[in-house]
């Protein structure tokens, strides 16, 4: 499986995701700077966490005009993969992959922490390594984590069995505590949380190890 990692200026979280992608993949993603305009031949395309053009106007809203976006949305048109880590899930809700928003935590502080998550579907090839009501633990570190939508948005994320992580405790005040939410072919994953800094015991958990294993799995199974 092939992959690529936008880089944006401000991402802090680019080489922990290539580092994550080599060793579940077997293979070093592709490094893609903001203001290309086209992707190499890739099968799952990571947004990486940070604090893209210092948050200005809001988070993820300059990085979703970028140059390479278009191609990113095009990709995902065409039905391949699309992960979005906690800046990377603030950009593909900017950009329209996502529904929703990402605002300021409720408490207006800064969280980094491991935080408990429920996995709410494990139908989805990012999650397809967990069992559905399995508790992980993944960390966080976000300031505008507060995953807010409409009632009706809302009702049809759950209707349809889009909401894939929910946090166990209230961290940001996020609505139903989302913390990852998927489109609807389910190949667009937006989440808060961190995986890629829970792939080796040394990190305090391989809980996040799961999640690029199992979409190995699954692209290698389709």
């Amino acid at each position: 499986m092939k992959s690529a990692v936008i880089v944006f200026p401000g991402s802090n979280c680019d080489r922990d995701m290539a580092v994550a992608l080599r060793e579940t993949t077997g293979r070093a993603p592709a490094m893609v700077w903001h203001r290309e305009t086209e992707l190499p031949d890739v099968d799952v395309i990571a947004l990486p966490g940070g604090f893209s053009y210092g948050d200005y106007l809001r988070t993820g809203a300059i990085s979703a005009q970028s140059p390479i976006m278009a191609a990113v949305k095009q990709a995902a048109a065409q039905g391949r993969f699309v992960l979005g880590v906690c800046n990377g899930f603030q950009v593909l809700t900017e950009t329209g992959l996502l529904p929703g928003a990402l605002m300021r935590n409720a408490g207006l502080d800064f969280v980094c922490r491991d935080v408990p998550l429920t996995v709410e579907n494990a139908q989805t090839a990012f999650t397809s390594a967990y069992k559905a009501g399995e508790t992980i633990r993944i960390p966080v570190a976000h300031h505008d984590g507060n995953y807010f939508a409409d009632a009706a948005t809302l009702d049809r994320l759950e209707g349809e069995g889009r909401i894939v992580f929910r946090y166990g405790e209230d961290v940001n005040g996020a609505q139903r505590r989302i913390a990852g939410i998927v489109n609807e072919t389910g190949k667009v994953l937006g989440m808060m949380p961190h995986p890629e800094r829970a792939i080796e015991a040394v990190q305090g958990g391989t809980d996040g190890r799961r999640l690029f294993e199992g979409l190995v799995q699954a692209f290698v199974a389709a």
